[in-house]
């Protein structure tokens, strides 16, 4: 189980599959280098990022579902930790924000749904909305993708919202390239998210 998680009110989290560019959100939004890595698992625990004086932080989940020299084993302990950190903490966790790679996301999904299985992103992006739990999907590494509307109406329709994409741009999806510094349009959702929660005096936070 997750520990030493510092005593804050609030919180935004970040979640998603291993090497999808958590950690180069992370950064981005709070200006802090966090450790990142070629290698998928290199985020183990949660790096959470606060401000002294205020009772709000950032967090960074590690990854879930398969990484390359993990064993199964202990990728099952990390996602059973991410599942009982979001239930356990979810009165506080004011949005979550799933990061997918939008060149990846669709084929991986796909090829989940017919093996049978529920693609972990898929059940994620639900498990969150249940826990109520106002979801943002940052859809990254969108510089990489040539056919960027036709993806993110795929991506729509996987997660089970009603394409066109557009209607879901200010609040649930954020293409965004975040190694290139361009993550503006999910710095927007998160602050439509705040500000339903209130909590204008942490757009701060979000807001470049």
């Amino acid at each position: 189980m997750f520990e030493d998680r510092p005593a804050r009110d609030n919180e935004i989290v970040l979640v998603g599959r291993s090497n999808v560019g958590k950690s180069t959100i992370m950064r981005e939004l709070t200006g802090h280098a966090v450790p990142t890595g070629k290698k998928p698992g290199v985020t183990r625990k949660p790096n959470h990022f606060d401000w002294s004086g205020e009772s709000f932080m950032f967090t960074d989940l590690p990854g879930f579902g398969f990484m390359s020299g993990v064993e199964g084993e202990h990728q099952e302990t990390i996602q059973t930790d991410i599942v009982h950190y979001l239930e356990d903490n979810a009165e506080g966790i004011l949005a979550a924000v799933l990061v997918v790679d939008g060149k990846s996301v669709i084929d991986i999904i796909d090829r989940h749904s017919e093996r049978g299985n529920i693609p972990h992103d898929v059940e994620m992006f639900h498990f969150l909305e249940e826990l109520d739990i106002p979801v943002v999907v940052a859809v990254n590494k969108m510089d990489k993708v040539d056919d960027k509307d036709q993806r993110l109406n795929d991506l729509c329709d996987r997660l089970g919202l009603f394409p066109p994409w557009q209607q879901w741009q200010d609040d649930t999806i954020a293409p965004i390239t975040a190694k290139k510094g361009r993550i503006n349009s999910l710095r927007e959702a998160l602050s439509h998210h705040l500000h339903e929660a209130k909590r204008d005096d942490l757009l701060q936070f979000v807001k470049k």
